[in-house]
């Protein structure tokens, strides 16, 4: 199994699913998604609405910025994060917000 297996794995133990949100179109995704033997679905974005939402649009607004975003069950954000923040932290917050339930 792949690491990136390994992590999906531990996510969905936590009852987390993963995916990523991205403006490029949806043959594009496809591509990426074989091209890295990705285990998890990549959505389209088109218009950005998702990534202006979440704060990940770059500050001179020339493109997306990597960032992690965790919505907890209720529809809350539990964890956003620029860049791609360590899975066991991913986890530690999604636990944490768990036990607050």
């Amino acid at each position: 199994m792949s690491a990136v297996g390994a992590t999906i794995d531990r996510f969905t133990a936590a009852e987390t699913i993963p995916f990523g949100v991205n403006p490029d179109d949806a043959a594009s995704h496809l591509a990426f998604i074989e091209q890295l033997s990705l285990p998890f679905d990549l959505l389209v974005d088109e218009g950005r609405q998702i990534a202006e939402a979440y704060g990940a649009v770059k500050p001179d607004g020339s493109g997306i910025q990597r960032t992690v975003v965790v919505v907890g069950k209720d529809g809350r954000v539990i964890l956003s994060e620029l860049g791609a923040p360590l899975p066991g932290n991913i986890l530690q917050a999604i636990r944490l917000a768990n036990d607050q339930g």
